[in-house]
């Protein structure tokens, strides 16, 4: 199937050329060690190919938030040594300062880490000077950072509209999956969307209802959803402020042949900690002094059994309050579902957001979902069906 960006494959030939790498190296590190290796693991497809082939590959990072101030601690100096464990290759730390002196004395195959490119005050900013400074560095472009796409920076749009600009292997497969999740996906198609408030994932709602068949909220946003029915949540995490928006969006899922999944059993307690005392209920039943922290177990799995009438699945945020036991268990059991669903063929499984990664790990199941995006803005960004700069300048 010919796709509406650019690959690696559309390259004939990189031997010998300086290809400019935008990659995610963004990994939490605790006294010099990397907790977090999935980013940097994520890299190497793309990484090996190219240094395989041939080319001189130099890595676009960022580093944390020093807005144009260098500073030791966001120093990308630091995650060279566990970079080149996870890639199986030798990792040139390459500093600003110099830099292309040190381009100069590099092999075909050699691998370098430019230096953190928020050390550069125009690179948020996306400006002409610093895009030109990218630019001589290189001879193409390579975006492989999904999860920075969404920002019109200088090394992730204005380099693209500057050189040659392909997708990485990690873009590639991060775009396929979106596409046939949403973009051209197979009905019927559902939507799981939980979090804490519904203000954070309002423009998200909007752009599902009209395009999902069955829109499932979880966490406490369901909350806001079940006042706007007229329910009363108690104690429970609310958007008080917003439940005539919460019609709005019931109103226009009815008229778009969307159906809104509330749970109608939930799990309460009077405390939100680890292991309190709790009771599952109808949701008519919570009282003034308990809030609501999971769905219950036969809203889960009636659930379950609207997934499997599915043939695509898209999730952003847990059903619970996933990090306090047990308010794990309406997510983790969903996941399941949605993942042995997946491993018999009948289910497309598209997941992403941080919460989401987490919750699906700790259901044990992330490696068994169609595909799991680490992006957190840029997965939500394009939920809410918006234009990704870094992405749209790989367009065809």
């Amino acid at each position: 199937m010919d796709k509406s960006f650019r690959t690696l494959d559309d390259i004939s030939d990189v031997h010998g050329r300086r290809v400019l790498v935008r990659e995610d190296l963004n990994v939490p590190l605790h006294d010099g060690q990397v907790s977090d290796d999935t980013r940097l693991r994520a890299t190497v497809p793309t990484i090996a190919e190219l240094s395989d082939k041939g080319a001189i590959v130099l890595i676009l990072a960022h580093f944390g938030r020093p807005k144009g101030v260098p500073s030791p601690e966001m120093s990308l100096a630091q995650i060279v040594r566990p970079y080149e464990a996870v890639l199986g290759r030798a990792v040139r730390y390459i500093d600003w300062e110099g830099a292309e002196a040190a381009i100069a004395t590099m092999q075909p195959g050699d691998v370098g880490v430019l230096e953190n490119t928020r050390f550069l005050g125009g690179e948020e900013k996306n400006e002409r000077q610093v895009v030109d400074r990218f630019a001589a560095l290189g001879d193409l472009y390579v975006n492989d950072a999904f999860s920075a796409a969404h920002r019109a920076h200088a090394s992730t749009e204005g380099l693209a509209r500057r050189l040659p600009a392909y997708a990485g292997r990690q873009m590639e497969a991060e775009l396929d999956a979106l596409e046939k999740a949403l973009g051209n996906p197979e009905h019927p198609v559902a939507a799981v969307v939980g979090g804490a408030k519904v203000s954070t994932k309002l423009d998200v709602l909007k752009h599902l209802v009209a395009r999902v068949d069955h829109l499932i909220i979880g966490g406490g946003m369901a909350n806001t959803f079940l006042a706007a029915r007229g329910v009363d949540v108690g104690k429970s995490l609310c958007e008080h402020d917003l439940t005539a928006t919460a019609e709005e969006i019931l109103d226009a899922a009815d008229k778009a042949g969307c159906t809104v999944h509330l749970p109608y059993d939930v799990v309460v307690a009077r405390e939100f900690k680890p292991n309190p005392e709790t009771r599952t209920v109808n949701v008519h039943e919570v009282a003034v002094d308990e809030m609501i922290l999971d769905i219950g177990p036969a809203a889960a799995e009636s659930l379950g059994d609207v997934l499997k009438n599915c043939r695509t699945l898209v999730w952003n945020g847990p059903l619970g309050a996933f990090e306090t036991p047990p308010f794990d268990a309406a997510t983790v059991a969903l996941a399941r579902t949605a993942a042995a669903l997946t491993k018999e063929g009948g289910l497309v499984s598209v997941a992403g957001g941080g919460d989401t990664v987490a919750a699906l790990n700790q259901a044990g199941v992330a490696s068994e979902f169609s595909f799991v995006s680490t992006a957190g803005g840029a997965f939500l960004e394009w939920m809410e069906g918006r234009e990704l700069p870094g992405v749209a300048a790989l367009a065809r």
